[in-house]
């Protein structure tokens, strides 16, 4: 009865509006894979020729279908919690009226498999595995977001490492090199910190609801530490498997760009609750930016290979 109170009363809808389901889907928050996936195509060096058709459904696959869905599971699946902590969100105010919330997430699940079908099965299999940790990211029994070591390694990983290999896929029908392997994990590592950032604006409510998020488990200042390590360590990887690589000019570049948010993580770490929605424009813009920079690199020595 509660969970209906919460998403339904007579007087509301019984189909959501377009403006509603838009709202449960976030586009904002599509940029990260829809970003990866465009490094992961660029690193291959391949021009788009007449695989057009399999990066531009790929790009859908990996933002609005793959991250829309996850967005939809969260969102049902946290609709009593937001109903006390966010209740202007689009379940608990009822603008997504009944079960519509878990109808959508559904429904875009299987269409994200249809999607991922069309484009073969190596892309097949990652999506399956993405969609997997959408799920139990938010879902009982696992719920991995109820830690936030899993659970952000777990969303680093599905938005960072696999939208980065599934277009290097996309763009040459066969599994990427060692090289961008290496390269995707170590930069979903580093959002596994990235995403530690998003946690600093709800301690309270997390602490309330048994959210064991970084800053619950280890205090802010720490967290906000750990955070920058995690960041740091990845990208200094990355110069490393550049290096190696023989490409000095773009470990340099990447480097440089690591320097810079190393200044700004000074600046976050003394303040990290007030400090963390700047330090997510500045320094994760920094971070992104060395993102395609590497993926650049890496398409001259696939030339160069070529």
């Amino acid at each position: 009865m509660v969970g209906m109170e919460l998403t339904r009363s007579p007087s509301q809808p019984g189909w959501p509006s377009p403006g509603a389901v838009l709202a449960l889907l976030k586009p904002i928050t599509w940029f990260p894979p829809m970003w990866a996936y465009a490094c992961g195509a660029v690193a291959t060096g391949h021009g788009l020729g007449e695989r057009v058709g399999f990066v531009l459904l790929g790009v859908i696959l990996a933002g609005p279908l793959l991250c829309g869905m996850s967005q939809a599971v969260n969102d049902w699946f946290d609709r009593h919690v937001d109903a006390i902590n966010e209740p202007d969100r689009v379940i608990p105010s009822g603008r997504m009226p009944g079960a519509w919330g878990l109808y959508i997430a559904v429904a875009m699940s299987l269409l994200s498999l249809l999607a991922a079908w069309a484009l073969g099965p190596l892309i097949f299999g990652a999506s399956v595995v993405g969609l997997a940790f959408a799920w139990a990211y938010s879902a009982p029994p696992f719920r991995f977001k109820q830690n936030g070591w899993i659970g952000n390694g777990v969303v680093g990983f599905s938005y960072e490492t696999l939208p980065w290999l599934t277009a290097a896929t996309a763009m040459t029908g066969t599994l990427p090199d060692r090289t961008m392997i290496v390269v995707a994990l170590l930069y979903g590592l580093g959002a596994l910190g990235i995403l530690t950032l998003n946690d600093f604006k709800a301690i309270t409510g997390d602490k309330a609801m048994g959210i064991r998020t970084l800053p619950v488990l280890h205090g802010a200042r720490p967290a906000a530490v750990i955070a920058c390590v995690i960041m740091a360590g990845a990208q200094a990887g990355v110069v490393g498997v550049l290096a190696a690589s023989a490409l000095p000019l773009t470990a340099l570049t990447v480097g440089g760009l690591l320097v810079l948010q190393v200044g700004c993580m000074v600046h976050f770490v003394r303040d990290p609750v007030a400090r963390a929605v700047w330090y997510s424009a500045v320094g994760v813009g920094l971070f992104v930016s060395g993102m395609m920079v590497t993926a650049l690199g890496l398409a001259t020595l696939a030339g160069a290979a070529g």
